[in-house]
């Protein structure tokens, strides 16, 4: 089993979450609020109403959470990635790139589990729009911090409150993880020419941030959905009765369109987070494998 991909995928997804989490809240504002119209104003309108702060609520719980389920999705990709050759006999040889999209779907749906508590909490803070200045019109928060919010919906909603949004969200991260992994090996295979020398971060960080645009294009009608049911019902009475409610009701009312409304910020947030996660996964990893002077990047098709 490689462990050393758990730890590294753990140190890079918290690095992304620091890097994306003022456009992430920008983003699931602008899906489940009409007030906000468009991303310039949106961020506008945030920092006037509640400060820099406003694009740093319920980071806290995700910086944890994020940790975890990124370790289980690389982790599960690698482990994924090496099982799938054993399965071939000995001397399976490289991974194919069926192997790398099953791998990364594999991982994909596997962090759904660790994931979705802390996401529900993530949403429902950063759509607490309250003014930092007095006599304003906006409604007063209903949560005080991370914790409040996850009891709040356990005593509310119950145990599975918590997991409100998780179908979407497997629809969501299934594939957008596969395309997600397979797009970062294949683009790497290209630049470098299948070679694994310490000098291709350039390479690493391309093809990251590239691959992290391709994954949120796929995953961005879900997100959409995912963001809505787990906002449905914390302010006001319930609009929908389930996922695919959800999703006709939304296309009837707002157009198709709607689906991807957030496609822009997201690939704008995506790819300096996934250049940093990338890059933050090779060097650990190559450094926990080998050491200092081991560091190779494994780009995924070895």
């Amino acid at each position: 089993m490689h462990i050393a991909d758990f730890v590294s995928g753990s140190f890079a997804g918290a690095c992304g979450v620091a890097v994306g989490y003022p456009l992430d809240t920008v983003k699931v504002r602008i899906q489940t609020q009409k007030q906000f119209t468009g991303v310039y104003q949106c961020v506008v309108a945030t920092f006037s109403n509640e400060g820099v702060h406003g694009f740093f609520k319920g980071m806290f719980l995700p910086l944890a959470t994020v940790s975890m389920t990124s370790s289980v999705v690389f982790g599960t990709y690698r482990n994924c990635l090496q099982c799938l050759s054993q399965a071939r006999g000995a001397g399976g040889g490289s991974n194919t790139k069926l192997d790398v999209f099953l791998s990364g779907l594999a991982g994909g749906v596997a962090q759904i589990s660790v994931m979705a508590p802390g996401d529900i909490v993530k949403v429902r803070l950063q759509c607490q729009t309250e003014s930092k200045r007095g006599g304003s019109s906006l409604p007063k928060p209903k949560y005080r911090g991370p914790v409040h919010c996850l009891l709040s919906i356990v005593r509310e909603e119950g145990f599975l409150g918590l997991y409100r949004g998780a179908l979407p969200l497997m629809l969501r991260d299934g594939p957008s993880f596969a395309t997600y992994f397979l797009t970062y090996a294949t683009i790497c295979e290209w630049l470098t020419g299948g070679s694994r020398k310490a000098s291709d971060w350039s390479a690493v960080m391309l093809a990251g941030g590239i691959a992290g645009m391709a994954g949120w294009t796929i995953g961005t009608p879900m997100d959409v959905i995912k963001a809505r049911l787990q906002m449905d019902g914390a302010r006001e009475k319930k609009r929908y009765k389930g996922f695919l409610h959800c999703v006709t009701e939304t296309a009837r009312v707002e157009g198709a369109g709607v689906f991807f409304r957030s496609l822009g910020i997201n690939c704008l947030r995506a790819f300096p987070v996934n250049m940093v996660v990338f890059f933050t996964y090779e060097v650990l990893t190559g450094f926990l494998r080998a050491g200092p002077e081991g560091v190779d990047p494994p780009l995924g098709m070895e």
